[in-house]
């Protein structure tokens, strides 16, 4: 079983480029195109890794950052944004990774493997979400 990539932005060639690549790296990818959705896709398809825009539409990705960190803890989360003044929102520190986009996705994809290493895909549950169990990455909390 592949890691499952959920990949979170509004511009809808941008998130092609990122499932493409992706893929070709061996990973399965899901797609959401705003944090409204993206909250749908974490409740429904537990996904082992979050890459997630900040400029967006409606619910931006700071605010679906804390939302889908109240869902589940575990999950990584990168955010990917053009933008690299918000490095310095206390609100992104809760995110694992803070990769600024390029289009040249090498550091995207290293920091996907390096926060994915270690951790195993979590044996589905039954009902379509991956169960937690040991070797699970506890998240460390920011204050």
């Amino acid at each position: 079983m592949s890691h499952r990539v959920l990949v979170v932005d509004d511009e809808e060639n941008q998130r092609k480029l990122y499932v493409q690549e992706l893929q070709e790296e061996g990973y399965e990818v899901i797609e959401a195109e705003n944090g409204r959705v993206a909250l749908t896709r974490v409740e429904e398809e537990a996904p082992d890794i979050v890459v997630l825009d900040i400029c967006m539409p409606g619910m931006d990705g700071i605010e679906a950052l804390g939302k889908i960190l109240s869902e589940d803890l575990h999950v990584p989360v990168v955010l990917n944004t053009a933008y690299g003044a918000y490095k310095d929102n206390f609100m992104s520190w809760a995110a694992d990774a803070y990769v600024v986009k390029s289009s040249d996705l090498t550091e995207l994809k290293r920091t996907i493997r390096k926060l994915l290493s270690g951790r195993p895909t979590a044996p589905d549950d039954g009902e379509g979400r991956q169960a937690e169990g040991p070797g699970m990455n506890e998240r460390k909390r920011h204050a």
